[in-house]
């Protein structure tokens, strides 16, 4: 199963496009959005192509491919007008031996860690920066923000058979890691 991995659309219609031009592009068979999918927060200006109700139609389209974990912009309003769950603040992806628990970054991130063991792997969002390495006894990857990124790269995670790969929108890619 080949996986896209991205966070923090936060209504971003422009954005939005590309990344499900990306998710065809890549043929990927699930999209992860981990969290803050249509509103943009008090703390964060509006992103470009701000459009909330457009980024509902576009991912209700895909509803059966999309696993959504809840940001901490996202909330039960939100969940009106999408058609796939998105308010559990972590889904699991089974690797056999590990795991991967996927989250938005507002309860679990590397300093502040789910109970992992050797070997599984984090992925969050919410901070809007990108990184890839090891923490302590697991892994930790954060694609950054699809629309608003802190960093100024818009990218992507691809995870496939036990290779993480992150892309910048463009499809560009800027690393590569296997977990064995």
């Amino acid at each position: 199963m080949k996986y896209l991995i991205a966070s923090d659309i936060h209504g971003s219609a422009f954005y939005c496009k590309k990344l499900l031009d990306a998710f065809k592009e890549e043929g990927a068979d699930k999209l992860v959005l981990l969290g803050d999918v249509l509103y943009h927060g008090p703390r964060n200006p509006l992103p470009e192509g701000y459009s909330p109700k457009e980024t509902a139609t576009m991912l209700n389209e895909m509803k059966d491919k999309i696993l959504c974990v809840r940001g901490n912009c996202d909330s039960a309003v939100d969940q009106m007008v999408l058609e796939f769950p998105i308010l559990a603040d972590y889904a699991i992806l089974d690797m056999g031996k590990n795991i991967i628990f996927l989250t938005h970054g507002d309860k679990y991130d590397p300093n502040n860690p789910p109970l992992l063991s050797d070997g599984d792997v984090l992925i969050n969002g919410h901070f809007h920066t990108v990184v890839c390495g090891k923490k302590e006894n697991f892994f930790y990857f954060n694609p950054g923000s699809i629309s608003l990124p802190k960093d100024g790269t818009r990218g992507y995670l691809i995870y496939e058979n036990k290779r993480f790969v992150y892309k910048t929108i463009d499809g560009e890619t800027k690393f590569e890691f296997n977990l064995e």
